[in-house]
């Protein structure tokens, strides 16, 4: 048996899911027409407290409509240096808005407004202007770390008073709601946009929404046309998503857990380096330089043993858990990472 910690994308729909796919009432959702998108963005936009919300096929639709929507060609986007809208959407802010992004490094992935004022462009014409703040939450390549909430409401209130909009690539936004007890509607309440991801903790297989107000929502629908995001019966996914927002947040605390567990886990092996603190949702992130391994082939040894953890760089791995994953999994996992450690750790260490 494979025990897949690469990404919680990797979820298998529920047998719930695949009865609701297949018993889906559709119609065409170019012409807005599919009942079951209908209800999957209306229940997202009153889950989040937004006026409206739009069913995306993927996070990075998402993150780059809002980006569209709320910038003009030639503008600057503000970003942490790590973050997913800047590092792993192919360059699309340039591409598709004619944006460049000014990035922020920061130790944990979470931006103050002390940081993001520094690095705002002066009211100089020859300068590009600055327009739209997008921070990630919970932030990914910085292992699952979670903005305090009076962190992100002091940013977006300072950029609103400078006339600047703020997007949310909230991907895990219910992940950061869980770890700090609050609604999810809380979480999202001070930013103009927000995009969170079905298909990665809430478990569906496939889709996104972006919400905001009905204008942007309005704006949102025509930048997802020019991206060839209009999909037809798309209710079949949207029947699934249902279930995911619904029923999923609950479980998200047990993922949490699972990534406690085997941060803890990892930290006692010898040649593993880990900071425990970040370790506030599902995601863990370790260094294997100690082992004497590159973290490539620490991931193909660890394959070998029925693991899977993907590299992020030639000395970190990153674990995620998700639903499909149970604490006797992780047991077996650390089981298979101390293996590979105790065969490749060098004497001494």
């Amino acid at each position: 048996m494979i025990i897949d910690l690469r990404s919680d994308t990797v979820t298998k729909p529920t047998a719930e899911m695949r009865r609701a796919m297949a018993e889906a009432e559709v119609g065409d959702d170019v012409y807005r027409e599919d009942p079951t998108v209908n209800r999957l963005e209306q229940r997202a936009a009153e889950i989040l407290g937004k006026e409206a919300a739009l069913f995306v096929p993927s996070g990075t639709m998402g993150n780059q409509i809002a980006v569209k929507v709320q910038t003009q060609p030639g503008q600057e986007v503000i970003c942490e240096e790590r973050s997913h809208i800047f590092n792993f959407e192919m360059g699309a802010m340039a591409a598709f808005s004619g944006c460049q992004a000014r990035t922020i490094a920061t130790e944990d992935g979470i931006l103050s407004w002390d940081q993001i004022r520094e690095r705002l462009r002066p009211g100089i014409y020859y300068y590009s202007r600055n327009s739209l703040i997008a921070l990630e939450n919970t932030h990914n390549m910085a292992g699952g770390t979670v903005y305090p909430q009076e962190v992100a409401t002091e940013i977006c209130d300072r950029a609103h008073e400078l006339g600047l909009k703020i997007h949310l690539d909230g991907a895990r936004v219910f992940n950061a709601a869980t770890f700090l007890g609050r609604p999810v509607r809380e979480v999202v309440a001070p930013f103009d946009s927000v995009m969170f991801c079905l298909s990665k903790g809430l478990g569906a297989p496939v889709g996104s929404l972006v919400a905001g107000t009905r204008r942007f929502a309005e704006e949102a629908l025509r930048a997802r046309k020019i991206l060839g995001g209009g999909m037809r019966q798309a209710g079949v996914l949207a029947a699934a998503g249902l279930i995911a927002l619904e029923q999923h947040p609950a479980k998200l605390a047990e993922d949490h857990r699972n990534a406690r567990f085997l941060g803890e886990g990892l930290g006692r092996l010898p040649g593993l380096r880990l900071d425990l603190a970040k370790v506030q949702t599902n995601i863990v992130i370790f260094d294997v330089a100690g082992s004497g391994l590159a973290a490539a082939e620490f991931s193909a040894r660890l394959k070998a043993c029925g693991v899977l953890i993907n590299p992020i760089s030639d000395r970190q791995l990153r674990v995620v858990t998700h639903s499909d994953v149970t604490r006797q999994d992780c047991e077996r996992a650390l089981e298979g990472i101390e293996e590979v450690v105790q065969k490749s750790t060098p004497a001494g260490v």
